[in-house]
């Protein structure tokens, strides 16, 4: 119930007015079964603005920070995760990369839509990054359609870094799904997963139009320091590290 107070009472009327956001492609989402959505991943918005313009609920994997705080700040910050249908992962190391893959599973068994930034960060300069192979790994094993969605403008509405919002034009294109049933039986096989995912990304470099950097945003964060990536973000979604696909 709190999910869909927040998107059409409390938040969404405000999102809509901020990010006018339009939306393409949105036939190209099932009206039921599990399926994953991919998507590129330029600010915190990006998971506010994508349940906002499909019609069915999303479940995205959160970071277990999220819903491990104190006081009354941890307790409101577990509850909106929580009603917002974010579920928390551990991804400290191998082990529980494998957990956060079988928590993913899961969700898809449920038949629900799971959001995924195959990225595995936000993007530290607007181009699209080398993605990480858990989610080839999820979509070999769960055999369930990869459907990318490419946000453009949330970085406007939503500056990285800063906490302010401001009013931009935000739009979501959804692309057609994609099928991997070819690769039935070969998840583990890292070329492959490899070959999977290149393609995702090749997809979202089309319906984004962003320029495309083959090294992990993660890497480059790092070595920039914590001024790369400051400011909260609350959809970790999806994080699964490199370790949980080989």
């Amino acid at each position: 119930m709190w999910y869909w107070l927040f998107k059409y009472i409390f938040m969404g009327p405000l999102l809509s007015l901020l990010g006018r956001p339009k939306v393409f492609g949105l036939e190209h989402i099932p009206q039921d079964g599990p399926a994953i959505l991919a998507s590129n991943h330029l600010a915190v918005a990006d998971s506010f603005y994508l349940p906002l313009v499909v019609r069915r609920r999303i479940t995205f994997l959160a970071k277990q920070e999220y819903f491990t705080g104190t006081g009354a700040k941890g307790w409101f910050q577990r509850w909106f995760y929580t009603v917002a249908g974010q579920v928390p992962i551990d991804r400290t190391d191998a082990d529980s990369a494998q957990a956060a893959l079988n928590t993913a599973a899961g969700i898809l068994d449920q038949e629900k839509l799971l959001g995924m930034y195959p990225e595995g960060t936000r993007s530290p300069d607007g181009r699209l990054y080398k993605g990480k192979t858990g989610l080839a790994r999820l979509a070999l094993e769960s055999g369930v359609p990869v459907i990318p969605v490419a946000m453009i403008g949330t970085d406007v509405v939503n500056p990285p870094g800063s906490k302010m919002w401001r009013k931009g034009r935000v739009q979501v294109h959804i692309g057609k799904p994609m099928d991997f049933s070819r690769f039935e039986g070969l998840a583990g096989n890292r070329f492959i997963e490899r070959a999977v995912i290149d393609e995702v990304m090749y997809e979202l470099m089309r319906l984004s139009g962003q320029e495309y950097v083959d090294i992990y945003a993660a890497s480059l964060k790092e070595s920039a320091g914590p001024a790369a990536d400051s400011g909260t973000d609350p959809d970790s979604s999806s994080r699964i590290p490199e370790s949980a696909a080989g």
